[in-house]
């Protein structure tokens, strides 16, 4: 299998390659001269995935290994490249001539130094005019690098920098799945997660020397990236959000319980109060579906337990949930037997909706988290009892 291939040098220089016959001559030649120029064991291997334009030629004619990669995408063609790399590290980048493959000294002194991932910064080292677009410079890349930092703790400033280094062993043991362009935010994200070193290098970025248009395209590579972002994280696409609708609904709802609140001329009554139980509701629900996705997510290995989640795991029981579940539910039950009992009492007259519905709408807002909590506790139950068993 290609994951077991010897590796009996010390770098892989690794460029995927999708028809980039007109700069791929010069890539793999300033690769060498690195190899050269600081006496290292290596080899440059090319990934091509489905090249029709003489790519596979040019590498051979300048003695780069080749392998063909049918399945297409970067992720696909990168992670069949790491998996038949030779080296004990791999560096690898982009085969546009946008990255400079003679200056790779600080990348090799950092993982010589320890450091299982050593990634580019662009913003640091350089952005050529014209090398990168409007978009990606001032609002794709730093706005998703941002939400990389704040989701996941990571000191990294350009997420999506191509040229970056890593130990083999290190990120073979990751499993990395994604087949797009996302696998660049896959591979930083996951490394963090499992606790793998991860350092940052200023690197520059010359404009590519392709008279063809890039493979990247901003919206949807862009969208590709966002969404690995979320998945991953759910507690900021489902928790957070979900506990903030909550307490705001919570809030509006005991505000309003007693009688309508004024603030200048706006007045809140029920009509704020029945949003405010959607809220809650969602809220509830949002937040069931970050324990879900979380335990989903550690029963197949694709997100690591911390200690307050297993601290949860180990407490969480199906006859606990189904307990507070059942309590929620039962005060909302309650309470819709008090507003029945306030029409009887009206002899099953027309009431004043706004004092009915000041208990009506608690009743409905408590029923329904509490059947939600219920129904969750066997969802969740099944995926703990799926983790207990593996």
């Amino acid at each position: 299998m290609l994951e077991q291939a010897q590796t009996d040098l010390e770098l892989t220089i690794l460029m995927p390659c999708l028809n980039e016959a007109e700069t791929l001559a010069a890539c793999i030649n300033k690769a060498r001269e690195f190899l050269t120029r600081e006496r290292i064991e290596g080899e440059v291997l090319v990934a091509d995935n489905g090249s029709s334009d003489g790519s596979v030629g040019v590498a051979e004619e300048h003695s780069a290994r080749v392998i063909h990669v049918p399945v297409k995408g970067y992720g696909s063609a990168l992670m069949t490249g790491i998996r038949a790399a030779r080296g004990v590290y791999v560096i690898m980048g982009d085969a546009d001539s946008s990255y400079d493959f003679s200056r790779l000294d600080s990348f090799m002194e950092r993982l010589r130094g320890g450091y299982d991932m050593v990634v580019g910064n662009r913003f640091k080292g350089g952005i050529g005019r014209g090398a990168m677009p409007f978009l990606h410079r001032y609002l794709g890349n730093p706005v998703l690098s941002y939400l990389g930092r704040l989701f996941f703790a990571i000191p990294v400033g350009d997420f999506h920098c191509g040229l970056r280094g890593f130990r083999r062993d290190r990120l073979l043991g990751l499993r990395l799945r994604a087949r797009g362009m996302e696998f660049a935010s896959e591979m930083i994200v996951r490394a963090a997660l499992s606790g793998l070193s991860i350092s940052e290098v200023p690197t520059t970025l010359s404009p590519d020397g392709r008279s063809r248009p890039p493979h990247l395209r901003t919206w949807r590579d862009g969208w590709r990236h966002l969404r690995f972002l979320l998945m991953f994280s759910p507690r900021w696409l489902f928790l957070y959000p979900g506990l903030l609708l909550f307490i705001v609904g919570a809030a509006a709802q005991i505000a309003i319980l007693m009688g309508p609140v004024v603030v200048g001329r706006v007045v809140l009554d029920i009509h704020t109060m029945l949003f405010a139980g959607g809220a809650m509701i969602a809220g509830v629900q949002m937040g069931l579906f970050s324990v879900i996705v979380k335990t989903a997510a550690a029963a197949n290995d694709l997100l690591p337990s911390g200690s307050n989640f297993r601290r949860f795991l180990t407490y969480f029981t199906l006859e606990r949930g189904i307990a507070i579940g059942g309590v929620v539910a039962l005060a909302g039950f309650a309470l819709a037997g008090y507003s029945l009992s306030l029409w009887i009492s009206a002899g099953l007259s027309e009431m004043e909706p706004r004092h009915v519905m000041r208990v009506v709408i608690p009743s409905l807002t408590l029923s329904v988290i509490g059947m939600e909590i219920m129904f969750a506790s066997f969802v969740l139950y099944f995926l703990k009892w799926n983790i207990d068993a593996a």
